[in-house]
């Protein structure tokens, strides 16, 4: 059965599937998912629960009503003083963001768990920089992405421009943040942001299919995998030669990978238990 997460906010829902993927929505599609301080709390403890979560294997981040997710609210940010009104001073300010920064989109990508990102639409900003921290993309083929961050005067946050450098090396990302054009899905992909694209009638069997797919790997192993990659990413050669070599004996041990190996041998699809 379905078991539903409280979140504290309807801004956002979550969900974790018989099939082990949990499914986590931003819910604001009035204003396209765009950020509330509630939403962004919500993220928070949530991540923080599937991240040790035994029934989860795979956590999806998706958005309501035909949007992945506006970003900050920008509206409210004309409406309110701007993006940095309402803290008691820039030190607290500051600190309340780093802190948001690390429980979002650093824990997407360090989770022990893989992570994709879900886009029924347009992801701009901050949200793009959450579809970024994830491990990968799946869009609908209509949506758009932006950085958008030039246009309203801010310099980027939750990481985009560390995680967009990564993908497609510093001149684009430059290019793509100075400029802040709306990038299709089939530039997306020739880029490398996004690692699948479907039309919107197999869009969501397609996501469907990478999740439970996903799910359904070898956790222990996808875990030293995903850890052997983020590291490789500032990483040197020869520390990352060690690392394998301990994470991959460490996965030899388990029984996921006896059994494995048998199935193989047997020519039958393994069962994965995490153990």
């Amino acid at each position: 059965m379905t078991r539903t997460i409280d979140t504290g906010s309807d801004h956002l829902q979550a969900e974790v599937r018989d099939d082990g993927v949990a499914v986590v929505t931003m819910n604001r599609p009035e204003r396209r998912n765009a950020f509330t301080s509630q939403m962004m709390a919500g993220l928070a403890a949530v991540f923080q629960e599937v991240e040790v979560a035994e029934d989860v294997r795979c956590v999806v981040l998706t958005g309501a009503g035909g949007a992945f997710c506006a970003g900050g609210d920008v509206k409210a940010f004309a409406e309110g003083g701007g993006a940095g009104a309402g803290s008691a001073s820039f030190d607290a300010g500051m600190y309340e963001q780093r802190r948001s920064h690390h429980a979002t989109a650093g824990k997407l990508f360090a989770m022990p768990k893989p992570t994709l990102a879900v886009l029924p639409g347009p992801a701009a900003g901050a949200g793009l920089s959450l579809a970024l921290a994830c491990d990968m993309r799946v869009a609908v083929d209509t949506a758009i992405i932006t950085t958008a961050f030039a246009k309203v005067g801010l310099a980027g946050d939750y990481g985009g421009t560390w995680f967009l450098t990564q993908l497609v090396g510093p001149a684009k990302a430059k290019e793509l943040y100075f400029l802040s054009e709306r990038i299709d899905m089939t530039t997306a992909a020739e880029l490398g942001i996004v690692n699948f694209v479907a039309g919107p009638a197999e869009f969501e069997s397609a996501w469907n299919d990478i999740a439970t797919r996903l799910a359904a790997g070898p956790p222990i192993a996808l875990r030293y995998m995903k850890e052997n990659i983020n590291r490789a990413v500032s990483g040197d050669l020869a520390t990352n030669l060690d690392l394998e070599s301990t994470l991959h004996r460490a996965a030899a041990g388990s029984t996921d990978h006896l059994n494995a190996s048998k199935a193989f041998v047997d020519k039958v699809s393994p069962v994965f238990r995490g153990r």
